[in-house]
């Protein structure tokens, strides 16, 4: 007799498969109730597979070869995971205008943590390490 996969091996199952490198608990919603798909996602926090970058806001973890602690796995750092959790979350944002400027070549000036213009509400605080979202509006 087989047994049934339990919520965590279904929720580990199904990041695997995603894709993306930012995860919020609604996306589990089909698999169990809020407070037990919570659960889950804190205790792979505390395992190391992943990260919480804010209120409801996971992103993927991969382990440190210098420092063996879980570190933010994203294509394009941490800027890029942001983004990808203001689109899930339905925040329409946009690039700020030095981000413009250095993409176009008309500055050499990087920011060191991420600007975005959102419009809208949006009061979350999103930050990894020493890194945090800043807000232009």
């Amino acid at each position: 007799m087989s047994r049934q996969p339990t919520l965590r091996q279904k929720v580990e199952e199904r990041i695997k498969n995603q894709t993306d490198d930012v995860f919020l608990p609604r996306e589990f919603s089909d698999l169990s109730d809020e407070d037990q798909v919570l659960r889950v996602l804190r205790h792979l926090v505390r395992e190391g597979r992943l990260v919480k970058l804010g209120y409801g806001v996971y992103g993927r973890a991969v382990q440190s070869q210098l420092t063996g602690k879980a570190i933010l796995y994203s294509q394009n750092g941490f800027s890029g995971a942001v983004r990808q959790a203001l689109t899930k979350l339905g925040v329409d944002w946009e690039p700020t205008e030095a981000e413009l400027d250095y993409n176009a070549g008309n500055s050499t000036q990087v920011p060191v943590n991420p600007v975005l213009r959102v419009r809208g509400r949006f009061s979350r605080q999103l930050h990894y390490g020493k890194s945090e979202l800043i807000l232009d509006r």
